[in-house]
């Protein structure tokens, strides 16, 4: 079957499968470990500055205006009781995946999109609406009961997984709305064309330009047009799935190409904002990154750093067109640089590689203020495609990776670790994850 065949049960009016998105997750896994939170404004911050923002915001946040995205100084001013909470990526890992557990309980996932999302696919008599909504009941209460009593989801049903995304949309907080394909097109024609799962702020300019604003207009099309519309096959998906048909893919995002990077970033706290400081926060990352690697199972051949640095008036004056808004507010500017060398997973080829490219960072008076700090891998090579290499790398560097690497998945990942990273030891915690999946590694989520 070609992924736009339809079967041939297109017609019965039926759900497929059940998106179940949990609400707030990252405010109420805080006010489910925190019982003082409850009832209360809390928000998940990264930074506690006034110049960080929202991660995430409970209901009681939403309710007064203070969502995803606010600036926490600005939150501040809203809310002035607020509770801000730094947030914690093990504890959602862990709650996530004590929720996934609780559904699949009740009905098998199929699918995990992100830490806050499973998706259940339906079979047999499970399909019938009646069926499906008692699932879908069943499953909000076995959160409930098993996991946190202040954990809501919403769920979405429909006959394919595009759908039930959007469906689980549709009614928040704690929402169970069902699409059926008798009631489609017309039942997500008031919808806005942001509201469409894949349509960011760029695609809605793009299809602006080509005369679509409305969802109506939108649905208006046949399937010839949605294929012009977006001048690929993804336009033709996007034709059925919208009209609740089954597909060989059943709605399932477009796969990506095989991982090409691994990284992380850091935005540096008050007291890591120096030359020194900056580095050992990039000697952590480079550490985390590294075990990433050698975890799953690749090995780099380019690592790039990023900097930027915060700005005062007079030296953004003085640097004319050259300067930015980092989405914290701060005036800055940047520098960057990448080392390629043969593939390595090690930990230690990878931060003389990194000292190399550090030494050659600007010193001019606007490079005196780091703020931010990145480090990624890049192409990546598995394993598997690593030829054996005829002579053994200097000092048994792999071996003494792999040994760093059972000491520190079995106490936590920053047990044993070079000298340079010790300021920054406990700075930099890895970081929520909202796309990803994140995965256990040993004592902790990476």
């Amino acid at each position: 079957m070609s992924t736009l065949d339809l079967k041939t049960d297109e017609s019965e009016d039926f759900f497929g499968f059940l998106h179940v998105d949990l609400n707030s997750f990252f405010a109420s896994v805080e006010q489910e470990n925190h019982p003082e939170y409850r009832g209360k404004p809390t928000a998940v911050v990264g930074t506690m500055s006034d110049t960080g923002t929202i991660i995430a915001a409970s209901y009681e946040c939403k309710d007064k205006g203070v969502k995803t995205g606010t600036k926490v100084g600005e939150a501040k001013k809203i809310i002035p009781d607020i509770i801000l909470v730094n947030g914690s990526h093990t504890e959602y890992a862990k709650t996530s995946h004590a929720i996934a557990e609780a559904v699949n309980n009740v009905c098998p996932v199929a699918h995990t999109p992100s830490i806050d999302e499973m998706v259940c696919e339906l079979m047999g008599k499970e399909r019938q609406p009646a069926n499906a909504r008692r699932i879908a009941l069943d499953i909000k209460r076995a959160i409930r009961e098993n996991v946190g009593s202040t954990l809501r989801c919403s769920i979405g049903m429909a006959p394919n997984r595009y759908l039930a995304k959007i469906a689980s949309d549709m009614q928040k907080p704690d929402g169970l709305i069902g699409l059926l394909p008798s009631q489609l097109p017309r039942a997500i024609a008031h919808l806005e064309l942001r509201d469409l799962p894949g349509v960011g702020a760029k695609t809605e300019v793009r299809l602006n330009a080509k005369g679509i604003t409305t969802m109506p207009q939108l649905l208006a099309l046949d399937r010839a047009g949605m294929h012009a519309l977006w001048d690929s096959v993804w336009g033709d998906r996007l034709y059925h799935w919208l009209r609740g048909h089954v597909t060989g893919d059943d709605g399932a995002p477009v796969p990506n190409e095989a991982q090409k990077s691994l990284g992380h970033s850091h935005v540096l706290a008050p007291e890591h904002r120096s030359q020194e400081g900056a580095w050992a926060v990039a000697h952590k990352l480079l550490h985390k990154a590294s075990m990433r690697l050698r975890m799953e199972k690749f090995h780099a051949a380019t690592l790039a750093v990023t900097i930027k640095y915060s700005l005062t008036r007079e030296q953004s004056q003085q640097t004319q067109g050259r300067v930015k808004k980092h989405n914290s507010g701060i005036t800055q500017t940047g520098w960057a640089m990448e080392a390629r060398f043969a593939h390595c997973n090690d930990t230690l080829t990878l931060l003389e590689a990194l000292r190399g490219m550090w030494a050659k960072r600007p010193q001019g008076e606007e490079h005196q203020k780091p703020f931010f700090v990145g480090v990624t891998l890049r192409n990546l090579v598995s394993d598997d495609e690593m030829q054996v290499k005829l002579f053994d790398e200097p000092g048994n560097r792999s071996e003494l990776s792999a040994a760093m690497d059972k000491l520190n998945l079995k106490y936590g990942h920053t047990t044993l670790h070079f000298a340079g990273m010790l300021p920054a030891r406990e700075a930099a915690p890895t970081r929520i994850a909202f796309t990803q999946i994140p995965v256990e590694y040993g004592a902790e989520y990476m």
